[in-house]
């Protein structure tokens, strides 16, 4: 690769990683502040950057697939179970624990879907359990314990169900990684990406209609970070990401990726002042390092996170 492609590559997954950590912490404060519902934000920011995303799809090489997919009844089935028990799933799980906690530990949660990638993929026996994967795992365990307790077996360093909310997460986005690979490879990842968005958006619109919204208490900021978290917490962070891998290997941006959980505990820490302890920035760095780890190369591994 080409060292100033490779350069745009880092730009590109740094940013996208810095979207989606900070449009987490955004939302949080929509969530706080304005009293967003979180099926309201997701609805709408989901079929609002998916139909951005289309329209982009429509000026770039993959433009003769974009309605194409639908007229293949298997692409067309796959794309819509992405859409929602993967896209909206990660999406929803995601945000309702931002909602229930904060989008520190939030984020970070959602960061152990490449653990539970390693221990599906043993289970069902498409890879055995290697010295880098035993480590990985324990290191996510110790390192989940320390940022839940802080150290403290007494209480929950945030409420029970942001937890539940937070791993289910994760288990969202191993299915979400897992699941698209042929879509992606077949049809384009602005194609599938932007119609499984419009697809799970669409699904939670059927029972929370996005036009039940009470505006009468939002202010010029209210709309200012509705649009941040749309455009550039949900679409750019995705698009971004996706073209950072035309010019940096899976591992490379899985590592570069890792700016997502920092950007969000730093800016949940100094703009929303959400206490963060000694044990907390212990656990983080343990998952950090399970990262770095999952993202060492080996033979035949190639699993790397996409949002």
């Amino acid at each position: 690769m080409e060292e100033k492609s490779r350069w745009k590559g880092f730009v590109l997954v740094v940013l996208g990683a810095l979207f989606w950590g900070v449009g987490g912490t955004v939302a949080q404060r929509l969530f706080q502040e304005d009293h967003i519902p979180v099926e309201w934000l997701v609805s709408v920011r989901l079929v609002i950057a998916g139909l951005i995303m289309i329209f982009i799809a429509l000026f770039t090489n993959s433009r003769d697939r974009t309605f194409r997919i639908w007229t293949h009844k298997k692409a067309a089935i796959q794309l819509i179970i992405f859409g929602i028990f993967g896209m909206l799933a990660v999406q929803f799980t995601y945000m309702a624990s931002i909602n229930d906690g904060n989008a520190a530990v939030a984020t970070l949660l959602q960061y152990l879907a490449p653990v539970y990638i390693i221990i599906y993929l043993v289970i069902t026996k498409a890879n055995r359990l290697k010295k880098n994967d035993l480590i990985a795992v324990c290191l996510a365990i110790i390192g989940t314990f320390l940022l839940l307790t802080n150290g403290s077996f007494q209480e929950l360093s945030v409420p029970l169900s942001a937890v539940i909310w937070g791993f289910l997460s994760g288990i969202a986005l191993m299915f979400y990684t897992l699941y698209a690979n042929q879509l992606l490879q077949k049809w384009g990842s602005l194609n599938v990406i932007g119609w499984a968005m419009i697809v799970g958006g669409a699904a939670l619109g059927l029972f929370y209609p996005p036009w039940n919204i009470d505006m009468s208490g939002w202010t010029v900021e209210t709309v200012f970070f509705l649009i941040f978290v749309i455009l550039f917490g949900t679409m750019f962070s995705f698009w971004f990401y996706l073209e950072s891998l035309k010019y940096l290997y899976p591992q490379e941006t899985s590592l570069l990726g890792s700016v997502e959980p920092l950007a969000a505990i730093v800016t949940s820490v100094v703009w929303l002042h959400i206490p963060f302890g000694i044990y907390q920035v212990m656990g983080t760095a343990l998952i950090l390092v399970m990262v770095v780890v999952v993202s060492m190369p080996e033979k035949k591994r190639t699993v790397h996170v996409v949002h």
